[in-house]
Parts: structure tokens; C-alpha cells; sequence
């Protein structure tokens, strides 16, 4: 069965015209944020914001007991690459904490901890001639760990920059990603954790006037797995792409969470995700939030999410919303879809003589082939092609 949301610009060309689950009356816009660890409460799970995460799996990252920003737990690794400065920024040092205030007492806590945030920055004018990879790795999962990053391209600079998540942690993350005026920025964000990692991040982006985004998430490893990802719209003209792809196996949880804020008039804004999941109690969680605010006119935006179920037993949530102050947009619109395979496409692949394992294979490829192309660090491409193999083998022989 395959369920389908599609909305066209006419259907939302009336002002002030809301989709998606009511949130008690409360705007997208309007949501608590604040520094103050003690103002943010660990969640029941009642809350629409932690209503299908794993709290359980989640629980040590609300306790103030047994933290720790310690390499012997995660550790880093940073490629110098010419064109990119590497350094670090104090918890007042700009422009550390000029994009992110925290939502959440994970994002608060680890804001608090981190004396320190890791700074990667392109100088104004400047064009990295290599991504600078970040390779962050988890030691020892028994104790949660802290991180801060801040990204950062100065105006008319443009920079890739790779955050490859690997081995055993349990760890909080906060990202922000800060684009001058005319700046080009790649972020990619690889979550391939050993099978017993717990990781939440919060990623928040900050663009300036006819800035360039393209935001990058590959969720493939950890027990749990949970990425906020916000963009907000400082100037016009901006511009992000967000590109998501994960694959969840047995008993594991991968969650995406997205808020486009278009706050300025003339920008554009494109969400692609795609997950695939196959196993025993495999789950996903996809939310896109769009807020297009009143003074957000010309606004483009449209926002999918495509999600494959291989087997029984997998559940894969995705709900979209857009929240219109305004009428005077240029487009918006959102659809998500849940399915099997295209019992279509398997008898066109079949009736020439493919086997159907091969044929399943086929199909599965050609789902994700659209997304990772979209990904220009070549390395990262083949990794993922070699993955998503690995991962059709443990299921289709």
C-alpha cells in the first residue's frame, strides 16, 4: 500500500493557510529555544516533538550523570586542507551560537558542555580545492560524550566539509553551519555507527544573501539515531538543498527531522529524503516543517519524502507540514510516500529474464541512484553504493 500527500502551488495561494497535525495552537515559529539547561524538561514522549523516538535508548542523554567531552570517548580527526582554517571557538567567540539556540535539553546541555566548539572555516574569497573531512569517532559507548562544530563560509568563499560518524559512543552533537553573503557551502553528515551507538545532533544553518546550502544526511549505523536539522533565512536570495538517505535494519531506529524557516523574501528551498528499511521492528521517522513567514514573499519551496519497506515488520513514519503566512509565493509543496516494491517494475525486470532477487536488487538501486549521484565527493558515493549492497545482501539471499 502506498500513501501519498501532493499539494500544488494554486491548492496554497491563499493566505495564512496551515497543513499538517495541529500543534495546540502553536506556531512552528513560536517553539521554545533557550541556553538555560534547567528551562528544558526531559520528554514523556507525549510531546509532538518526542512522540516516536526511542526515549528509552535516548534516556542517558537527559541525565546530567556520567557526561564527558573527553577524546578517550570520541575522538577527532581533521584532513588540513588548503583554503580551510581549523581552530576553535569559545562559547562566546563569534560565530559560534549566532545560528543555534537550543530547542531541546540535549542541544542545551551540549551547548553548556562544550567549552570548545571545533571551527572549520573558508576566508572570504577563498575555494577550498578538497572537502576537509572531519572523522569523528566513538571509543566507548557506556559514557555519553559532547561535541560542538561550527562551519563556516566567509562571503564569496565555498567550502565542502564531510563529518564521517564512526564506531561505538553514545553522543550529543550540536552543528552550526554559518554562509555569508555569496557563499557556497556542502555539508555531508555520514552516521555509519557500530550497531550499539546512540546519537542526537542538532544542525543549524544560518544563510546570508544569495547563499548557497547543500545539506547532506546518510544515516546507515547506530542503535538509534536522531538528526534536527534547521535552516533559516537571514537575507535574500538564498538557496539550500537537503538531501537525506538512510537504510534501517532490524531493531533500529533512524529519525530525520527538518524545519525550513524562509524569513526573508526571494529564497528557495528543495527537500529530498529516501529510506529503505527491511528486518524486525526496522523503523524510520521523517518530519519536514516549512514555515513561510509573512515578509517571506517569492518564496519556493517544495519538500519529499520516499520511503521503501522491504519486509515485514518494518514501520516508516513521515509526515510533512507547511505552515503559509503569505500568499505571495512563487510555489509550495510537499508529498511523502510509504511502499513495497513496484510489483510493475519487478514483471517489466522479470519478463526479460532477470531473477527476481537480482530484479529486487535492481529496483532498490535505481531508488537511491537519483540521491547519491546528487553527492560530489566520489569516495563518499562509492561508500554508499558498497553499503546499500551490503545491506540488500543480508536481506534478498
Amino acid at each position: 500500500m502506498t500513501l501519498t500527500t501532493d499539494h500544488s502551488k494554486a491548492e496554497l495561494e491563499s493566505e495564512n493557510l496551515r497543513f499538517g497535525p495541529a500543534r495546540a495552537g502553536e506556531s512552528r515559529a513560536t517553539r521554545f529555544a533557550s541556553f538555560d539547561v534547567a528551562a528544558h524538561p526531559v520528554p514523556t514522549g507525549r510531546e509532538e516533538e518526542w512522540r516516536f523516538s526511542p526515549l528509552r535508548a535516548l534516556l542517558p542523554l537527559f541525565q546530567a550523570e556520567e557526561t564527558t567531552v573527553s577524546a578517550d570517548h570520541v575522538s577527532y580527526d581533521v584532513d588540513e586542507v588548503e583554503g580551510i582554517e581549523i581552530g576553535q571557538l569559545g562559547a562566546s567567540e563569534a560565530p559560534r551560537h549566532s545560528a543555534l539556540v537550543p530547542e531541546d535539553l540535549i542541544a542545551a546541555r551540549t551547548a553548556q558542555l562544550c567549552a570548545n566548539a571545533l571551527h572549520l572555516r573558508a576566508r572570504r574569497g577563498t575555494e577550498a580545492d578538497a572537502p576537509a573531512i572531519v572523522e569523528i569517532t566513538g571509543h566507548d559507548a557506556s559514557v555519553v560524550a559532547h561535541g560542538a562544530v561550527v562551519l563556516e563560509t566567509e562571503e564569496s568563499s565555498q567550502a565542502t566539509f564531510v563529518l564521517n560518524h564512526t564506531g561505538s559512543a553514545s553522543y550529543a552533537q550540536n552543528v552550526e553551519m554559518i554562509l555569508g553573503d555569496n557563499s557556497r557551502m556542502t555539508v555531508i553528515s555520514l552516521q555509519d555507527w557500530d550497531d550499539d551507538a546512540v546519537h542526537v545532533a542538532t544542525h543549524v544553518a544560518r544563510l546570508g544573501r544569495d547563499a548557497t546550502l547543500k545539506h547532506i544526511v546518510v544515516s546507515l549505523g547506530g542503535k538509534a539515531v536522531r538528526v534536527n536539522s534547521t535552516t533559516r533565512f537571514a537575507a535574500p536570495g538564498a538557496e539550500v538543498e537537503q538531501i537525506g538517505l538512510y537504510f534501517s535494519d532490524a531493531h533500529q531506529h533512524l529519525e530525520h527531522r527538518l524545519f525550513v524557516d524562509h524569513a526573508a523574501p526571494k529564497c528557495t528551498s528543495n527537500v529530498t529524503y529516501k529510506g529503505a528499511l527491511q528486518g524486525k521492528a526496522a523503523r524510520s521517522v521523517w518530519i519536514g516543517d516549512v514555515l513561510i513567514r509573512a515578509e517571506a514573499e517569492g518564496t519556493e519551496t517544495y519538500e519529499v519524502n520516499r520511503n521503501l519497506v522491504l519486509t515485514e515488520g518494518a514501520r516508516a513514519d513521515s509526515v510533512p507540514n507547511l505552515e503559509i503566512e503569505t500568499g505571495e509565493i512563487e510555489g509550495a509543496g510537499h508529498a511523502a510516500a510509504t511502499g513495497r516494491f513496484d510489483d510493475e517494475q519487478l514483471f517489466y525486470l522479470r519478463s526479460r529474464g532477470i531473477p527476481e532477487i537480482e530484479a529486487r536488487r535492481l529496483v532498490v538501486r535505481g531508488f537511491f541512484a537519483e540521491l547519491i549521484q546528487k553527492i560530489d565527493v566520489p569516495s563518499i558515493r562509492e561508500h554508499l553504493t558498497a553499503s546499500i549492497e551490503t545491506e540488500l545482501a543480508r536481506s534478498m539471499n
